[in-house]
């Protein structure tokens, strides 16, 4: 396993790690397969998505935002429900395909880590699967 280790800057924000995650499947040396990427945080995500115009992560947190608010009539007491509500309509993990030692991606994407209660630091777990 490989794990990628991060700071983020904000409280809500995608950062993305594509070209860490090709670090990690260089470093565990996987040629053809899958990798999992998966995030160990309740109040943070991953996502695939485009990484050619930073607008469109921007688009999707001020959705998020909109969405679920960070405060409502939430029961849970630290203050953060809308980061975990967040995290769990994102997920916390992807599977990818690696063909000759590459990952998979469309010509547009990226992986981003999708971060809902920063800024704090952070870790993505890279495993061959």
């Amino acid at each position: 396993m490989q794990v990628i280790k991060f700071k983020t800057n904000q409280r809500e924000e995608f950062v993305e790690v594509t070209s860490q995650l090709r670090d990690a499947v260089r470093d565990l040396r996987i040629q053809d397969g899958a990798a999992l990427v998966y995030v160990p945080h309740t109040t943070a995500g991953l996502l695939i998505n485009e990484n050619a115009d930073p607008t469109v992560g921007k688009d999707i947190v001020n959705f998020l935002q909109a969405t679920v608010p960070r405060s409502s009539s939430y029961l849970h007491g630290e203050g953060n429900s809308d980061a975990h509500i967040k995290a769990a309509l994102l997920g916390s993990s992807e599977v990818l395909p690696i063909v000759d030692g590459e990952v998979k991606l469309g010509t547009w994407q990226g992986l981003f880590f999708a971060e809902f209660d920063g800024p704090r630091e952070r870790k993505i777990w890279v495993c061959k699967c």
